[in-house]
């Protein structure tokens, strides 16, 4: 008796180390993860763009160094509109629907 009629179609990633049925979404619990990562880098990028400057003890080593040596603004500008650009098309994949798979 065959039962390869009954065995789901699976699909394979990065060789075989990773595999899911085939027209399966992406789970709920990742759809919320990603957006909720995503975001928390964004602040964290936000509040600490020219480094711990507000620490009890590496605060003032801290603004120190950024006397000496400028700060990035500019640079961290780029990196976060990276970040929200990322966040973007992440979340247009998450919630998309499912489309024909080959």
């Amino acid at each position: 008796m065959s039962t390869e009629g009954s065995k789901p179609e699976l699909k394979e990633y990065a060789d075989g180390w990773i595999t899911e049925r085939k027209g399966t979404g992406v789970p709920g619990f990742l759809k919320l993860a990603f957006p909720i990562i995503g975001a928390a880098v964004v602040i964290y990028l936000a509040v600490f763009t020219n480094g711990e400057i507000h620490h009890s003890t590496r605060g003032p080593l801290v603004q120190q160094l950024n006397a000496v040596t400028g700060t990035a603004n500019g640079f961290m500008y780029v990196v976060g509109a990276l970040i929200v650009t990322y966040l973007v098309i992440l979340l247009a994949f998450l919630f998309k629907k499912p489309g024909h798979e080959e």
